[in-house]
């Protein structure tokens, strides 16, 4: 592809629909070029973005600007009676999501085959009116949380849908009013897997990683620790992802590298590295977990009560 033809695309902008190329004299053919040689990405039909743009953009951006190309491209808004919803809404609001495809999810008040939006849209029809009306989110229209939080919960599996209550709940979500979607809903598909996470959410998680090993704990029946506790060193204060306390036993997750857009600076894991330190002086001992050693879950089970059974 010859600078020339990069160039011309639109200053300023880094999404467009095809008739705003168009419009900039960038016709059919070119367009084409420019897809082939990577300066633009395609998105969905009738929706690009700057491939550099792309590029740069760490994935749970990206399944952010799917969404926004959606908007783009259909030109959505409120009044057409369509909301983003489901994981869709649940970006949206920047809750955590594991696992979880990019499909955009629309809800609206008629039924509508699903070829008609796109292959890579998942419309949901309205049954009943939407609790907390419709949020704007960067311009974009989508459900409240809590009920963005019980939909996707109906549609997740148990350790998902966990992840996501628990972040709601730090969030600010309505426990009580989910629970009253919840008991709304009895019998439906979905609604066991939003019971039991409601029933064993907990705020307190700070992270993906910190809710999976809570849940990994409760399931392999090993005494439940105290979350986020805080404790003094010679270091200053830190608080422990979990502790149990009368053991001095500390369970870290090792979090350097998490789904999440987290990257600790090498000065803040020296730092905490040196808090630990004064800790394990005073008498404490740490067990430090990675994502990898939650799907090892006799590997995971063994050296955790190893050290439990050590400091009784």
């Amino acid at each position: 592809m010859t600078k020339s033809i990069s160039d011309r695309l639109p200053r300023g902008m880094d999404l467009w629909r095809t008739n705003e190329l168009h419009e900039a004299g960038i016709h059919d053919r070119r367009i084409a070029l420019l897809v082939r040689s990577g300066d633009l990405v395609r998105l969905r039909r009738g929706c690009y973005i700057r491939g550099s743009t792309w590029t740069a953009q760490k994935p749970w951006i990206r399944s952010m600007q799917l969404i926004a190309a959606h908007a783009h491209g259909t030109l959505t808004t409120a009044a057409g009676g369509s909301v983003y919803s489901h994981t869709s809404a649940a970006r949206l609001h920047g809750l955590f999501l594991w696992n979880v495809d990019d499909k955009v999810h629309i809800t609206t008040e008629t039924t509508a085959s699903s070829t008609s939006h796109g292959g890579d849209v998942i419309p949901h029809t309205r049954l009943q009116k939407l609790t907390g009306g419709v949020a704007f989110i960067q311009g974009m229209p989508c459900t409240s949380l809590e009920q963005t939080v019980v939909d996707c919960c109906r549609m997740l599996n148990y350790k998902q849908a966990l992840i996501l209550m628990d972040h709601a709940l730090r969030k600010g979500a309505d426990a009580v009013r989910m629970q009253q979607m919840c008991a709304s809903m009895a019998g439906r598909s979905g609604v066991l897997t939003l019971r039991r996470a409601l029933e064993n959410a907990d705020a307190r998680s700070e992270s993906p990683g910190e809710t999976l090993t809570r849940e990994l704990l409760q399931r392999l029946q090993i005494d439940m620790p105290d979350l986020q506790v805080e404790v003094t060193s010679a270091e200053g204060r830190h608080r422990l992802d979990f502790a149990w306390k009368k053991k001095k036993v500390a369970l870290e997750f090792d979090g350097r590298v998490k789904y999440f857009d987290y990257a600790p600076t090498d000065e803040v894991i020296y730092q905490e590295r040196l808090r630990e330190k004064a800790l394990s002086e005073l008498g404490w001992t740490f067990i430090r977990i990675k994502w990898q050693h939650l799907f090892r879950e006799q590997e995971f089970k063994t050296s955790v009560l190893r050290v439990l059974r050590a400091t009784s």
